[in-house]
């Protein structure tokens, strides 16, 4: 192996201009798949954050009452008791649940003037939301936590904020389904990159809106739940539904659009990327053929010293896997340096607060593939070559000569 090896280094660098060619062609292609598959991704991961990162993986949509025959009032020794259940806590203490968040959601109209704009009101738990949602990274202006700070305050998307004419510290005034009119203080803005959801919407806490509503401190109409695992969503909503007999909307059921378009923009990366290192592939296929051509004398005199088929074949593999090897680990190289040159672009979006760059995604999946590909492409690329090689008869090349 290693004589062998010493003779594959030594046509390998007979031809070193027309072997670099190829491993800059490999270095190009792996180069170009990083890149386009880490921008791509990260755009993904960009496009579907803008609603699954404010989406619960699990909404249940009716109030939940506590079961009026619990089982402490079954019990002999308790019978003739008063029982005094403060919360039912099930599915917080669901091993499978990351975290709760409540809410109100509640149809309104928003006043400018004689103007009245429908839209509607949530009114959230900052903390949890803050958390489990990422709340804080859609304010544009202003802070999600002055909503539990400052009583009967609101925060407002930007284009429904343009459109009241309202700047933070004004008052807003709205008015619920049942007539009443109600002031609230705005204290900032927020956007979420989708207008239509924008100029519709407005958060306050979960106080205000209960105040809005006239409903006592227990009443909500939406249980937010974050899983640790998003993809066991529709088995936990089908499972609540049945144990709560309530609503259940998984996310998967919600933005089934969103996984498609996601799905379908990875696929064509990876398609553009596999695409460019057959074509790279080709390159090497090439360069081999026109080697064994031209050293069929060499090839000649290692047969006829001894070399079996298979150590020839070994030998021109060697060169393939050499050149697929380097113009990989150069490709992986110039394809981070691409991903780090596209993230420090500045991308700047009244609509994305929280974005001040391209998005790149550096998954390390990315860089394992391409140099996988590299291997299996630069191999086929050199098996049929090398498989010429080794089916060259000395005494044929000899007579000829």
């Amino acid at each position: 192996m290693k004589l062998s090896a010493d003779i594959a280094r030594s046509l390998l660098m007979a031809r070193w201009k027309q072997s670099l060619v190829a491993a800059i062609g490999v270095t190009f292609s792996i180069t170009m798949f990083i890149g386009l598959l880490s921008f791509m991704t990260g755009l993904n991961k960009l496009l579907d954050g803008l609603i699954l990162n404010r989406t619960a993986h699990v909404r249940l949509y009716n109030e939940l009452q506590p079961n009026p025959v619990q089982p402490i009032s079954m019990a002999p020794a308790y019978k003739n008791y008063y029982h005094f259940i403060s919360s039912v806590k099930t599915i917080a203490s669901d091993k499978r649940v990351e975290g709760i968040a409540l809410k109100i959601n509640t149809p309104v109209f928003f006043n400018e003037g004689s103007v009245q704009i429908a839209g509607s009101i949530s009114g959230i738990d900052v903390q949890a939301e803050n958390s489990l949602f990422h709340f804080n990274d859609y304010i544009s202006q202003g802070s999600g936590n002055d909503l539990a700070l400052i009583p009967n305050s609101i925060i407002l998307g930007k284009p429904l904020a343009e459109k009241l004419v309202a700047n933070i510290g004004d008052q807003v005034f709205i008015t619920t389904t049942r007539g009443d009119i109600f002031p609230l203080k705005l204290v900032g803005y927020f956007a979420t990159g989708i207008r239509d959801f924008d100029k519709v919407l407005g958060f306050t806490s979960i106080k205000t809106a209960q105040k809005l509503i006239n409903k006592p401190s227990s009443y909500i109409t939406d249980i937010q739940v974050k899983l640790f695992d998003i993809n066991k969503a529709p088995l936990v909503a089908k499972e609540y539904s049945q144990l709560f007999n309530t609503h259940a909307e998984d996310i998967q059921a919600a933005n089934a659009q969103f996984e498609t378009g996601s799905f379908i923009r990875t696929l064509i990366s990876y398609m553009v990327g596999i695409t460019l290192l057959i074509v790279a592939g080709f390159g090497i296929y090439n360069i081999l053929n026109m080697m064994i051509y031209e050293k069929m004398d060499a090839i000649a005199i290692l047969k006829a010293t001894g070399f079996s088929s298979t150590d020839v074949k070994t030998i021109f593999l060697m060169i393939a896997l050499s050149i697929g090897t380097f113009g990989g680990l150069l490709g992986l190289l110039g394809g981070f340096l691409v991903s780090l040159l596209i993230d420090g672009v500045p991308f700047h979006a009244v609509s994305l607060p929280g974005i001040s760059t391209y998005p790149v995604n550096y998954n390390p999946v990315f860089y394992g593939i391409g140099i996988l590909f590299s291997l299996v492409t630069t191999f086929l690329a050199g098996w049929l070559p090398a498989l010429k090689a080794s089916k060259v008869d000395p005494v044929v090349i000899i007579r000829g000569k």
